[in-house]
């Protein structure tokens, strides 16, 4: 299956660099192209890209604005949104999440890492660049306990401290030797447990429970 992508930056030089690494693979492609948020949107609706690439930073109508009013709009089902920047700010971060993104990704990924991702949303799952998975384990930190740990099987133990490693559904599958689907339904038992909204507040969960080590900075 191709994903189709859109691209939305206000900078022509990153639009081209983004869409030629895109391309290289053979199952992604670039249907489009915007300059600021509103271009997003209606580009958007035209061309019914699976994943929207989309700048915070634009001109005009942002892209975190442009990114709720994509995820909100019916007519638009299935349509995914990944922020990035050059940025780590973290009002960003949790902005881009309440408006419903499926990962938030810095600028400055390798060519692959960006390719992944792409397929990664596409195929249902979120992301989070691990620069950005450690500001909101930090923000998070000093917080209560998380309820709901002792409720977790062996199993979903073992898929949550994978999915805070930051593997898709399709990777844990293959990590612990069952299908996507079976992956898919450990981790959403462990978000009704521990109450999480997302797959974003599962991965800091996981970090302040225990289930999963911070990361080392690079």
């Amino acid at each position: 299956m191709t994903v189709r992508v859109l691209l939305a930056d206000d900078q022509t030089l990153v639009r081209a660099g983004f869409r030629v690494l895109l391309e290289r693979a053979p199952d992604i492609e670039v249907v489009g192209e915007a300059a600021d948020g509103d271009e997003a949107i209606a580009a958007t609706r035209a061309h019914r890209p699976d994943v929207v690439l989309m700048d915070v930073r634009m001109p005009g109508t942002d892209g975190l604005t442009a990114a709720r009013r994509i995820l909100a709009d019916e007519r638009l089902p299935g349509v995914r949104v990944v922020m990035l920047t050059t940025f780590e700010l973290d009002e960003y971060v949790y902005a881009a999440l309440h408006a419903g993104a499926s990962g938030f990704l810095l600028k400055d990924l390798e060519p692959e890492e960006l390719r992944r991702a792409v397929r990664v949303v596409a195929a249902g799952d979120a992301l989070l660049a691990p620069a950005v998975t450690r500001r909101l384990i930090a923000a998070y930190a000093g917080g209560p306990a998380v309820p709901g740990v002792h409720t977790l099987t062996a199993r979903e133990r073992e898929v949550v401290a994978l999915v805070a490693d930051g593997l898709s559904n399709a990777e844990v599958g293959m990590r612990l030797r069952m299908s996507p689907a079976t992956a898919k339904t450990h981790t959403n038992r462990a978000m009704v447990k521990l109450g999480a909204r997302d797959r974003a507040q599962l991965v800091v969960f996981a970090y302040r429970s225990g289930l999963a080590r911070l990361p080392r900075p690079r």
